[in-house]
């Protein structure tokens, strides 16, 4: 499973987290309407991802050029089209906000060209908002992309993760619920979280 911490900048606290074995992703938010806004990443051989909320074009190439980074995790409206100019060999994560079935009809016109979905708990503030959505919602998608789960995930959320599954489940992203203040993370609770989370 892949696990991605989101919100991160240069700081210790975010080093000590980049530096936690079971992490594959991390990610930094470069849309300034949040607050876990960053200009900053890590030196990390771990992927990194950049998150952009309807972004210009030329901005989302700069941070990729700049930070090095390996993903693109688009929170906004962006369409197809838009991931068709981003540059190639980039992986795409196209995030939904989902509260009801109807939400997962969106991710179909996306089949193709997203590497990957995220799906976040709806709400108007692009993320961020600490609190999950009905996983069983789920049981509704049939698409062919795999998926990240997102949206309120805690150190609380072990056991109910453990007895979630869905065939395109790709792993789980983790960032408000494991943070002291926002882009300050606590890298111990994530350790525990990674532990408890193991077989």
């Amino acid at each position: 499973m892949i696990v991605k911490v989101c919100g991160l900048t240069d700081n210790p606290e975010s080093r000590a987290v980049a530096e936690l074995d079971d992490i594959n992703m991390l990610g930094f938010i470069f849309y300034e309407g949040s607050s876990r806004y960053t200009e900053s990443t890590l030196a990390t051989a771990k992927k990194k991802v950049g998150v952009f909320v309807n972004a210009p074009l030329a901005l989302v190439k700069e941070k990729v050029q700049a930070h090095g980074l390996s993903s693109v995790q688009l929170h906004g409206s962006e369409p197809p089209e838009y991931i068709k100019q981003l540059p190639k060999g980039i992986e795409i994560i196209k995030v939904f906000g989902i509260a009801s079935a109807e939400d997962l009809e969106q991710t179909k016109a996306y089949e193709g060209f997203a590497d990957m979905f995220l799906f976040d708990t709806k709400s108007p503030k692009h993320g961020g908002t600490g609190t999950a959505f009905n996983w069983q919602v789920l049981e509704n998608y049939k698409g062919e992309t795999p998926f990240l789960l997102s949206g309120g995930i805690g150190p609380e959320s072990v056991e109910a993760l453990k007895s979630f599954s869905h065939p395109k489940l790709a792993g789980y992203d983790l960032n408000s619920r494991f943070e002291l203040a926002p882009k300050i993370k606590d890298a111990a609770l994530i350790a525990n979280f990674l532990k408890e989370m193991k077989p």
